[in-house]
């Protein structure tokens, strides 16, 4: 179970930093161009634990051009401001990784 764990956080990680990577040039791209359409939205996930709430609204705030405004626990809802419209996978593609590490 453990080894499990280890495997999802390092993969976790990669994804992160992939993400990470990938936000930040679209973001210099889209501040460049000034094609920038701030959008509020929901975004509900399947994590149980609030300290997954938590890691995944750190994870996206830590992508560029994406902040967490609020965690709803009992509803299991983020609310996420972005500097465009997204999906809701483009907002949260770790959160299978989180669930696997910390669920």
């Amino acid at each position: 179970m453990f080894f499990m764990r280890l495997v999802y956080a390092v993969l976790y990680i990669q994804c992160l930093i992939w993400s990470m990577f990938k936000s930040a040039c679209g973001t210099a791209v889209l501040a460049l161009t000034g094609k920038i359409n701030p959008h509020v939205m929901e975004v509900e996930t399947d994590l149980k634990k609030p300290i997954s709430h938590v890691v995944l609204a750190n994870s996206i705030t830590l992508t560029p051009g994406t902040v967490t405004v609020d965690v709803d626990h009992s509803r299991r809802v983020l609310t996420v401001a972005a500097i465009t419209p997204r999906s809701r996978d483009d907002v949260v593609p770790f959160e299978r990784h989180i669930r696997g590490m910390l669920e």
